[in-house]
Order: C-alpha cells, then sequence, then structure tokens
C-alpha cells in the first residue's frame, strides 16, 4: 500500500512534468489503481518469463507489475524523462530501466534478452507524430513473441484502427475510473508463420 506522503509527491511530481511536457507525459495525473489492475489483470502472469513496461512514469503500474510477477521474470522499464527513471532506478533496483522505447529492441539486444512475452504501454500515442506511433508500433511487434501480448491504455479509441494492423485485438476495456477514463486495448501479436 502506497504511504500518504509518496502518493502526494507522486501527484505533484506528476503534474509539474505534464505541466512541462503535456504532449510526452499525456495526463494531469498518474494511472489510477483501478487502471493499473484492469491492464495487469490482462497478463497470465504463470506464462510471463519477460515483460516490459513502456512510459513507467511514477511507477503506477509497475506497483502491480511487482505485485504479480515472480523472482525470475525479467522485466524492463522504459521511462524518457530522466527525474522520474532516477525514482524508479531506485524503487525497482531489479528491474533493467531504459530511457528510449524507441530502442526497444537495443534494449533487449543489449541486455541479452529474448522476445518479450508481454509489453505493457502507458504511452499517449496519439499525442506522437504518426512517424514516430509508426517506428514505436514497429519496435513494439518485433520484440514481441509469436503471439505476444500487447496491452496499453489510451483516453479514446482512435489507435483501435492502426494496432489491428498488427495485432488481434482481443478486448478493449473501458476503466471510467481513471482520470481522465481510459480504453484499455489487450492486444495479441498476429501470426507471421503458415497456419498449422
Amino acid at each position: 500500500m502506497i504511504k500518504m506522503s509518496d502518493w502526494v509527491e507522486e501527484r505533484a511530481v506528476f503534474l509539474y512534468k505534464f505541466l512541462r511536457f503535456p504532449r510526452q507525459i499525456g495526463s494531469l495525473v498518474p494511472s489510477s489503481a483501478e487502471l493499473a489492475a484492469a491492464m495487469t489483470k490482462q497478463v497470465p502472469w504463470h506464462q510471463v518469463q519477460a515483460i516490459a513496461e513502456l512510459g513507467a512514469g511514477t511507477g503506477a503500474i509497475t506497483r502491480h507489475i511487482q505485485r504479480y510477477s515472480t523472482l525470475n521474470t525479467k522485466v524492463m522499464l522504459f521511462e524518457k524523462d530522466p527525474f522520474l527513471r532516477k525514482r524508479l532506478r531506485a524503487a525497482y533496483p531489479g528491474y533493467a530501466c531504459h530511457a528510449d522505447c524507441l530502442r526497444l529492441e537495443l534494449a533487449l539486444h543489449n541486455d541479452n534478452s529474448g522476445p518479450l512475452d508481454c509489453i505493457l504501454s502507458g504511452l499517449p500515442f496519439f499525442n506522437f507524430p504518426q512517424s514516430v506511433r509508426d517506428l514505436l508500433l514497429g519496435q513494439i511487434v518485433s520484440s514481441l513473441k509469436e503471439e505476444g501480448l500487447f496491452i496499453a491504455f489510451q483516453y479514446s479509441k482512435q489507435m483501435k484502427k492502426q494496432l489491428e494492423q498488427h495485432f488481434v485485438i482481443e478486448q478493449i476495456c473501458f476503466v471510467p475510473r481513471n482520470l481522465p477514463p481510459a480504453f484499455v486495448y489487450v492486444c495479441r501479436k498476429k501470426r507471421t508463420g503458415p497456419d498449422v
């Protein structure tokens, strides 16, 4: 359970970062516990050996990853903001922490990691130029195992069409108890080999 002082500090930091970099942060406040739970309950934790979180921010979802993952689960966090990344490294010393999710494949290579079973994302895709969205999705698809999971929250359904180009969208869950309310996309990487 997060302490009240930590809760207040987390929100103050997040608000400050949002006011400075609104297109990068995407929201006034961190993800709610309800949103984090909606994302992480979709993960088959008993099967996950390697997972990444893109846009880890203040660790609202990372706390749930820590709660449900096993000691053998390899966890990679990606956070662009140096201050937030430093906080994540201090809070989760056992997790690899990287700055640039546009270099996801390189991070996997440098960490001697194989493809990922699952990627969780809090990135505000629709705030990015189309070229960046394309690059991000290319990195995500190539870094996932065959039929790996990509679980992302967004504040609208505007990314649905682009996600369908790369994934089978298994469900879209609406989470009203978040500010703003969010949609959780549960996507599975399309098979690339011949059908059996």
